[in-house]
């Protein structure tokens, strides 16, 4: 697909999609215009309603993803797209396509590799409704806690990226907390980001929500621990280490007040399971202390990866 570039930069517009046919020709269209000198892929995740041929109609670049699951899309469009700057929507025609133009001004400007469109609801149904709205303040305040603070609206799927950004990205996730993985990605590499308020809008008539509440909610409060204990693992284990030594001393230091005073051990299980307790708090903290220096490594490597790629600058 032949682009050209945008103050000194190719542009890609990645949108990825599932049974979205009654909206994904508009949101083409509509990033058609706001970027004129964009290439536009359609990631299909396997739709069964035409969405892959609508996008195609509409002028889009069509790439099949036959493995359900929005983080294993978002792994694909990393790997298979190349550009000097991503622009990543969700295709149902919620997020404004007109504000795509500022938010890469800002990546530009700022000299950043991430900018998030924070959602600022313009819908008059449901599509933001309250408890997607508790649920993301309380994930992004966990992740604040967790990595460092500085996302209001950790799980907006609308952002633009630098080429280093996405090219040294992991993409571990396989749903929707892969946009839980991009804001810790983020926090991990200290990269410059920045988020710009932006429209969100109701769906088009005939889509669907593919979130739900409470599934993926629980998906993406695993997926938070699942990386805290991967990317934290000293604090993680050492906490571990903490509370089962408390527990073994708990049960332990009266069996040997006991064994002074009598030279008895009349609770021979319970000393044996304080024994046992104690020594799998030393086997947690010896895991943090191994972990720490791997984890310490990887991410050394994960940098330099990462500076090895020109940074989004005006040419």
């Amino acid at each position: 697909m032949s682009t050209q570039a945008y103050r000194g930069n190719s542009i890609a517009v990645i949108l990825p999609c599932f049974n979205e046919a009654p909206a994904i020709a508009r949101v083409v269209g509509d990033f058609r215009a706001a970027f004129p000198e964009a290439a536009i892929y359609v990631f299909d995740n396997d739709s069964t309603d035409g969405t892959a041929d609508a996008a195609r109609r509409a002028g889009a670049e069509v790439i099949a993803v036959s493995t359900r699951g929005k983080g294993n899309v978002v792994r694909r469009m990393f790997a298979d797209v190349e550009a000097d700057i991503y622009v990543m929507a969700d295709g149902d025609g919620t997020y404004d396509a007109t504000a795509g133009r500022k938010l890469v001004d800002a990546l530009v400007d700022g000299h950043l590799d991430m900018v998030v469109g924070t959602r600022v609801s313009k819908a008059t149904g449901d599509e933001y409704r309250f408890g997607h709205r508790f649920g993301n303040r309380l994930l992004t305040g966990t992740v604040a806690h967790i990595f460092g603070t500085g996302f209001t609206d950790m799980l907006s799927g609308y952002r633009v990226f630098s080429r280093r950004y996405v090219k040294s990205f992991p993409a571990l996730s396989k749903g929707f907390e892969i946009e839980t993985e991009l804001t810790i990605h983020a926090l991990e590499l200290r990269a410059p980001y920045a988020e710009l308020p932006t429209d969100y809008g109701e769906r088009a008539q005939g889509t669907e929500s593919k979130l739900t509440t409470y599934r993926d909610g629980a998906r993406i409060l695993k997926a938070i621990l699942r990386l805290y204990m991967r990317e934290r693992p000293r604090q993680f284990y050492l906490l571990l280490a903490s509370g089962g030594a408390i527990a073994s001393l708990v049960l332990g230091i009266p069996i040997i007040f006991e064994y002074l005073q009598t030279g008895l051990v009349p609770r021979l299980p319970t000393a044996l399971l304080a024994a046992v307790v104690m020594l799998g708090a030393l086997l947690s903290a010896s895991c943090a202390v191994i972990l720490d220096s791997i984890v310490t490594a990887r991410a050394e490597a994960k940098r330099l990866t990462y500076l090895g790629i020109a940074a989004v600058r005006e040419r």
